[in-house]
């Protein structure tokens, strides 16, 4: 039988990753473009740009114009509630870039990224935070991720503002002493942590270097800082708390799952934190195992468009070739 080909594509809040490939598990062209998530650029600048990316990876292919794609996978940052994924889908179906299309949150394609097991919890630290939970009889569980609307706690741009926060209250005695204020100073160079928040307020330091600071407290953290570290604990706190919502909803806590970590801040395996994390989902499902990511979240996607178009599961050979070639 022919090979059916499929595109995937994982579009994070920073940049976009498309794959073409078939239903054999070779990837015949991979391609990199800015961030497609509606939320930064608008539903219909999502819809131009992934119909541009997805033309340029047969292009890169070499795929003639007659050659049909069977399967369209878009896991995508800002589908975050049902009426965003069904605007999505509708919008991406529109397009008419292949005979079916999957439209979904990003989380799913690093979740399947990060384990086959078909029972499994993600957790996402990048610049902001998430989880998704699946369960092998097709459920899942999924937040609204909507900052702080959605009482969210955590990421890396939350985390560097932290560092801030109390670098200045440190400085000026409305909070206790910590190693943070003079770690602020020698970031950014400044006499003091009030001038650093001048600066920023004033566009004299960029605002994207606010989120430096997410690198700094993990370092004044594992140096013993208390103020710190109490930051570092109720981010492990929190992580915990997505999982044991997430599985507890799919009747998981007391099964075998696989709790996958991924996104800049927990792929660091900063050890502090990580230790933390492993030693709170051991106390709260002792039959959990827990993985870092390792793929790229558009591994996933490719697999759950592959998963697609196998029917179930895909073989493990094929899988291994697709992990192989990204």
């Amino acid at each position: 039988m022919t090979a059916q080909l499929f595109a995937a594509v994982d579009g994070g809040n920073s940049k976009t990753d498309v794959v073409l490939g078939d239903s054999d598990g070779r990837i015949l062209a991979r391609i990199h473009g800015p961030t497609i998530s509606p939320h930064v650029i608008g539903l219909s600048g999502c819809l131009e740009q992934l119909g541009d990316l997805v033309r340029r990876a047969r292009a890169a292919a070499a795929l003639p114009a007659a050659l049909p794609l069977s399967r369209l996978s878009a896991y995508l940052a800002g589908a975050d509630l049902p009426v965003e994924v069904e605007r999505l889908d509708a919008g991406v179906t529109g397009l008419g870039l292949a005979d079916a299309v999957t439209v979904d949150n990003d989380l799913f394609a690093l979740l399947r990224a990060g384990t086959a097991a078909p029972d499994a919890v993600g957790v996402v630290c990048g610049a902001g935070i998430n989880a998704v939970g699946r369960r092998r009889d097709g459920h899942t569980s999924r937040f609204p991720a909507l900052g702080q609307l959605s009482g969210d706690w955590g990421g890396g741009q939350h985390l560097a503002a932290l560092a801030l926060y109390h670098a200045v209250r440190g400085e000026d005695g409305r909070g206790p002493a910590t190693a943070l204020s003079a770690a602020v100073i020698a970031t950014f160079g400044l006499p003091d942590v009030e001038a650093v928040s001048v600066a920023l307020h004033l566009g004299e330091l960029p605002a994207a270097r606010l989120d430096e600071l997410c690198e700094v407290l993990f370092a004044v953290a594992a140096a013993g800082d208390a103020v710190a570290s109490r930051v570092v604990q109720r981010l492990a706190a929190e992580i915990e708390a997505l999982v044991r919502v997430a599985a507890g909803r799919l009747s998981l806590l007391d099964s075998p799952y696989t709790v996958v970590l991924g996104g800049g801040v927990l792929t660091a395996r900063h050890p502090q934190l990580h230790t933390d994390i492993v030693a709170r989902i051991a106390a709260l499902s002792p039959q959990a195992t827990v993985a870092v990511l390792t793929s790229p979240p558009v591994a996933g996607a490719a697999l759950l468009a592959l998963d697609a178009l196998h029917g179930g599961p895909v073989p493990t050979k094929v899988e291994a070739a697709v992990r192989a070639a990204l």
